[in-house]
């Protein structure tokens, strides 16, 4: 644990993912000085998961309480709404229907807490701590498994009426286009530029071209990682797939910058390591869809926030915001 002052405050910053939570302690400067993380599927009641986090956290808490305050926790998780402090029927965890994760975790620790979705906390995170410091006006896209985002208007975070405002991810970018294997929808940008959506674009490629070196990988080894291992050896159409991806992506920035205005569209996740093969045909395609009012104006960035960090930051940002 690093060196710190008296008299500091902490947050308790909690990532609930489908298959694994992170959590730890932040300080004011955003230093994460003590973390760890469990198997969120090992619970499938809320209450027993709650009391494994207790168990786990609390050594944590204990530990600094001599050296400042906890100033409360913040949670990350998918389909939380901010209004209600509740998780609500959230498709990939392993519980079902409305979980007051709020509630359960302000009675066993003793601490207020605040809950929004991942992408939300993330753009918090990167807004407190990461390249959109002294930002009043961002869109953060969180490029992973899925398509997540938030929106800062103004210095605010939107939450919208209900508190599910800035699922971008589920916009139509292709009306009628690929079928999403989750939701059903047609055409979303989460069906084309999730880590999900590379790989069907590369099985769908690499059919249509023999000679491609995708088609040394088995069907079930084909994933944006060997992707991107297939680019490095200069291999055309992996290329192409990445090229495809970031037009794709692009197209919807600049929907999203007609309608928001941003300073800056910040981009994190594994999907963002494929660099600038990725990133040239989303910004030539945002650019080029633009009203011309908008065009040159807009900066994409790649988070800078420690990738294996930044959940916690981000739910950790709930508490000081």
């Amino acid at each position: 644990m690093s060196v710190v002052e008296k008299h500091n405050e902490y947050a308790v910053g909690i990532d609930i993912g489908g298959t694994n939570t992170k959590f730890g302690l932040v300080n004011q400067r955003g230093e994460v000085i003590n973390s760890g993380r469990m198997k969120t599927k090992d619970y499938p009641k809320p209450k027993d998961f709650v009391e494994a986090l207790y168990a786990q956290i609390q050594p944590m808490i204990d530990e600094v309480k001599a050296l400042g305050n906890i100033a409360g926790i913040g949670v990350g998780a998918p389909n939380a709404n901010f209004y209600s402090g509740n998780i609500e029927n959230p498709p990939n965890l392993v519980w079902d229907g409305i979980i007051p994760m709020t509630d359960l975790i302000s009675k066993k620790f003793g601490y207020a807490c605040k809950i929004t979705n991942d992408a939300n906390a993330a753009a918090l995170g990167e807004m407190m701590y990461g390249a959109a410091r002294g930002m009043k006006d961002f869109i953060m896209i969180t490029l992973g498994t899925g398509v997540g985002s938030g929106i800062v208007a103004g210095g605010q975070l939107i939450y919208g009426h209900d508190g599910f405002a800035g699922e971008l991810g589920h916009t139509i970018v292709k009306p009628g286009g690929r079928k999403h294997w989750s939701t059903g929808s047609e055409g979303s940008l989460e069906a084309y530029a999730s880590a999900t959506g590379i790989t069907i674009t590369a099985k769908k490629m690499r059919a249509e071209f023999p000679n491609s070196m995708l088609n040394q990988y088995e069907e079930s080894e084909i994933n944006a990682k060997t992707v991107f291992e297939c680019v490095e050896k200069g291999d055309a159409i992996a290329k192409e797939v990445f090229r495809y991806t970031g037009q794709r992506l692009g197209e919807a920035l600049a929907n999203f910058v007609m309608f928001s205005s941003p300073e800056a569209i910040l981009l994190f996740g594994g999907v963002i390591q494929a660099g600038d093969y990725i990133l040239k045909p989303a910004k030539m395609h945002m650019e080029r869809n633009l009203f011309p009012i908008f065009r040159n104006k807009v900066k994409l960035y790649v988070s800078k926030l420690n990738e294996a960090d930044a959940a916690i930051l981000g739910a950790s940002a709930l508490v000081w915001s």
